[in-house]
């Protein structure tokens, strides 16, 4: 008997792209709500990138790795300053995590009460990073 394939808990809360763009190495970003109202805060996750991402990098690709490891960056804005050059006086880091996959990227979200459809391209956010 024939069962079909298992479906990958990290990949089925992912939207595509955004998957995609992780195993590319690109960064992603999230607001999520800040600690008072004058203030905006963002959730960005970083992939780690290697020695073969500088190799591809150099030949003019750009590498996939599904078993990238990941840092997550929890930061809080004064509002006022999002749109200047001078947005990090004042800046606060919440908190921050390493998850060493994408299974491990998923647990932090979890305790952080992000779901990952939130992420989106940094150049779509106002994320100041």
């Amino acid at each position: 008997m024939i069962r079909p394939p298992v479906a990958s808990v990290v990949t089925d809360m992912w939207p595509t792209d955004k998957l995609t763009a992780l195993r590319l190495g690109r960064r992603l970003a999230a607001e999520v709500p800040a600690s008072r109202s004058d203030r905006r805060a963002f959730v960005n996750i970083t992939p780690q990138r290697d020695a073969l991402d500088a190799q591809a990098g150099q030949e003019g690709w750009v590498r996939s790795n599904a078993v990238r490891g990941f840092r997550l960056e929890h930061w809080e804005y004064d509002a006022d300053r999002l749109d200047g050059f001078d947005y990090d006086i004042g800046a606060v880091r919440v908190r921050a995590a390493s998850a060493k996959d994408e299974a491990a990227l998923e647990n932090v979200l979890a305790l952080w009460g992000i779901r990952p459809d939130c992420f989106d391209y940094p150049w779509t956010s106002d994320d100041p990073r």
